[in-house]
């Protein structure tokens, strides 16, 4: 049987209820389906219907009645392998708390693939392989999750770079600024600063455009020879 998750020795699914089997809020406990019937003595082991008999149904004979829609015998099979569920997933995580989501998960897909169960093979190989792709799809998600965050990373650093580099050009030519004339300092406050055009700044300075555009093409000269002076 499987023990309850909250003890840390051995996690597994809520049995907490009489009767009942919970992976992640699910409930496989069987629904009754009419009034109780009596077996039949020759009744064979893939009927699934006596709780008394589940425990010593075959896997296989659990698994197809578990395919078929039985909840009962799905509960059994869950109960019966969780441990090798878990045991497996935490050898190939490395890591207890991965290992019992993924088991978790697993339990939880559970009906689902075994629509697909056609008893070509012994119910625990079918039951390794759904436990190792379970643990690939994992891999692969943190493969995909950790490239993204890498790529992140490198793209803030570049981000960083870029900001440290324009505060630093900025600094610079802030300080060249001061070392311009004030006509050419105010020219370049209002073209550059205020983002006016050559036109705009020449009527709020009551000069032509074309005095301007000399201006600026000044200050552009003069930045130039000082950045020379300073890579020097």
């Amino acid at each position: 049987m499987v023990r309850q998750l909250n003890k840390p020795e051995a996690p597994g699914p809520d049995q907490s209820r009489a009767g009942g089997f919970f992976v992640r809020g699910k409930d496989f406990r069987a629904r009754p389906k009419g009034p109780e019937k009596a077996l039949p003595k020759d009744c064979p082991p893939a009927c699934v219907t006596d709780n008394v008999m589940l425990m010593n149904t075959p896997d296989e004979s659990l698994a197809t009645a578990a395919a078929d829609g039985d909840r009962a015998a799905f509960a059994t099979l869950v109960q019966r392998h969780y441990d090798r569920i878990q045991g497996l997933a935490w050898r190939l995580t490395g890591s207890r708390t991965e290992a019992e989501d993924l088991a978790q998960d697993i339990c939880a897909a559970l009906p689902q693939k075994l629509r697909h169960w056609r008893g070509e093979a012994k119910f625990t190989t079918w039951l390794y392989r759904v436990v190792v792709n379970a643990a690939h799809d994992l891999r692969r998600r943190q493969a995909t999750r950790s490239r993204a965050a890498l790529g992140w990373g490198d793209w803030e650093l570049a981000r960083q770079d870029e900001i440290a580099t324009q505060a630093e050009a900025q600094d610079w030519l802030a300080q060249a600024m001061t070392q311009l004339p004030p006509e050419l300092r105010d020219t370049v406050a209002l073209v550059l600063g205020e983002e006016m055009t050559q036109s705009e700044a020449g009527q709020v300075l009551g000069l032509s455009e074309g005095t301007i555009a000399w201006r600026m093409s000044e200050v552009k000269k003069r930045l130039r020879a000082m950045a020379r002076e300073d890579a020097k």
